[in-house]
């Protein structure tokens, strides 16, 4: 017998029901999926971070290259620090972040990168004595912002202003201790300072006066580091609770 389908015949439809079915566990399984790696990021950024002491994590600009001015001084004044006895920390990548490693990493110092997956680019760089990829950024940027007793921002993008604000906002907002935030760059960094105060402060009354002193604009590596040594305290270890109740 020929069973062989022909033209005239009704093609049999799916029922819409068991293809939205099949939908909803396909996202089910995804988000499962994507729920599990995402903690094992924070319990695994979570364990690095917990073992060291007196941290300072450094940001900035990905794109200076080692003969850039800005990238001699992230890489200088990391390195003074790092001989202060402090840990430096940074996204792992090239630029601001591979100065700070490097400078940390040939003083003989701790030098931590969290690096993020990306397709084509944020190669780790060679100056880490540990370090963790990430796949999320802001499973990244909790470790980075909730690991350390101070920061440093050196000149960068958008990514370093948000990095830069949101820190701010959650010292503003007493979700993290108050803790040193040097803005390392003058010529860089003084007309963001001067909107802040003029526009903010002054004008629009949209912070607090005071909110711009959470902040220090300097270039000087002993002003620097008197900074970090003035508000030196033990971080608080991170969990999953410690994270729940801010």
């Amino acid at each position: 017998m020929d069973t062989t389908k022909t033209n005239n015949e009704p093609e049999t439809e799916i029922d819409p029901r068991l293809q939205l079915k099949a939908v909803q566990a396909l996202i089910k399984h995804q988000t499962t999926e994507r729920l599990s790696r995402i903690d094992r990021e924070f319990a695994d950024g979570f364990e690095i971070i917990n073992r060291y002491t007196d941290t300072v994590c450094v940001f900035g600009s990905a794109r200076f290259t080692e003969d850039h001015p800005y990238y001699q001084q992230a890489r200088n004044v990391s390195a003074a620090i790092s001989k202060e006895g402090y840990t430096i920390v940074t996204g792992g990548g090239g630029g601001i972040m591979e100065a700070g490693n490097r400078g940390a990493f040939e003083s003989g110092g701790k030098s931590l990168g969290f690096n993020i997956k990306l397709p084509h680019e944020q190669v780790l760089n060679p100056y880490t004595t540990e370090s963790m990829p990430f796949n999320y950024f802001f499973a990244r940027k909790v470790i980075l912002a909730y690991g350390a007793g101070a920061y440093l921002f050196f000149p960068g993008g958008f990514g370093t202003l948000d990095e830069l604000f949101e820190v701010l906002t959650l010292i503003q907002t007493g979700k993290m201790p108050k803790a040193p935030v040097v803005l390392v760059g003058v010529d860089f960094w003084t007309d963001l300072d001067e909107f802040i105060k003029k526009h903010m402060v002054d004008h629009a009354k949209t912070i607090t006066p005071g909110d711009e002193q959470l902040y220090t604009v300097t270039d000087d590596v002993a002003e620097i580091i008197s900074r970090i040594n003035t508000y030196n305290q033990p971080v608080q270890e991170l969990t999953r609770d410690t994270l729940a109740n801010v």
